[in-house]
């Protein structure tokens, strides 16, 4: 028996226009799930009004000292936010790297479509800007 196929879809945050509909446009499947994973990974706890534990407190590991430890924290943090509050993906690795004289942190998310076999990665940069 097949399995069924779920068909995501989110609208997009840069709101452009559908040529053919003229209306908002939208992504599909894992370009969705790419811009749901941006936009969790870039919130900050009580950032959306309603929804005060949609987030991640990454932003605060970026003062701290970088050291093998704050890059554990951080990985924790991530892998926490997005098993919390995205159900569409089942997570297969987060790894955290950092250039410790820049103070930024490179993320690599590793995840897994779920009813799907699709394998993706996504990758993201926090670099502290003081």
């Amino acid at each position: 028996m097949a399995r069924a196929t779920v068909n995501y879809r989110d609208l997009d945050a840069a709101f452009t226009m559908n040529p053919r509909t003229r209306d908002v446009a939208t992504k599909n499947d894992d370009n969705a799930i790419r811009g749901a994973l941006r936009n969790l990974i870039h919130t900050r706890h009580y950032e959306r009004p309603f929804q005060p534990e949609l987030g991640c407190q990454i932003h605060n590991l970026l003062f701290e000292n970088l050291d093998p430890l704050t890059l554990i924290i951080a990985e924790r943090t991530i892998r926490d936010s997005i098993t919390k509050h995205e159900p569409r993906v089942e997570l297969l690795e987060v790894s955290v790297n950092s250039t410790f004289n820049n103070n930024d942190l490179n993320i690599v998310i590793v995840y897994k479509i779920r009813n799907t076999d699709q394998i993706s990665t996504f990758t993201t940069q926090f670099t502290r800007l003081r």
